[in-house]
């Protein structure tokens, strides 16, 4: 949370630990103030204090939990080295997994509400297609990849995760020209 941590028990605390909780399950739309300050234990005039709207707490527990799938990313890429013979599918069932684990699916798998959009841009897919060396190729794994979080969202018994794995299950190493 670029430099600033909530201490838990305190009232930014128990307001980042719902978000993390209701963002984690619900849509951005579905959320309210109202529910985010109940299941925090605190008012809604906290809420506004601490992160100044509903989007602002979003926009910081967003970005913290993009960075942390991030430098899963990054990590299970260094492992297999630097050379052209990474394994595409690990690397990004890495993030899927640690994903699923935290129940963070719905907070992933939607695109950024208009009102909490990142300067940024979206890390996730950045990392992606640093990992795969292709801005394009990033693109489309970015989307298959919240494509795949949407699913175990809505249905946690899907087989996205093999669905995922079976599609990115290919080499990073390029193809022969006339070869398929």
């Amino acid at each position: 949370m670029e430099g600033w941590v909530p201490v838990p028990g305190t009232t930014s605390g128990r307001l980042v630990q719902s978000a993390l909780d209701l963002f984690g399950r619900d849509r951005y739309e579905d959320v309210s103030v109202q529910a985010i300050a109940r299941h925090a234990e605190v008012t809604t005039g906290s809420l506004y204090h601490h992160f100044a709207s509903k989007a602002g707490l979003y926009s910081l527990v967003r970005r913290d939990v993009e960075r942390r799938v991030a430098d899963r990313l990054e990590g299970a890429a260094a492992l297999q080295g630097g050379g052209p013979r990474r394994e595409l599918s690990a690397i990004v069932l890495v993030g899927f997994d640690y994903v699923v684990r935290a129940g963070l699916t719905r907070l992933l798998a939607q695109e950024w509400p208009t009102e909490a959009r990142s300067p940024d841009g979206d890390q996730l897919v950045a990392v992606i297609a640093e990992v795969v060396a292709s801005p394009e190729l990033g693109l489309l794994v970015g989307a298959a990849w919240r494509e795949s979080l949407r699913m175990t969202a809505e249905n946690p018994v899907a087989e996205a995760r093999e669905a995922l794995r079976t599609l990115l299950g290919t080499s990073l190493v390029p193809r022969p020209a006339g070869t398929r």
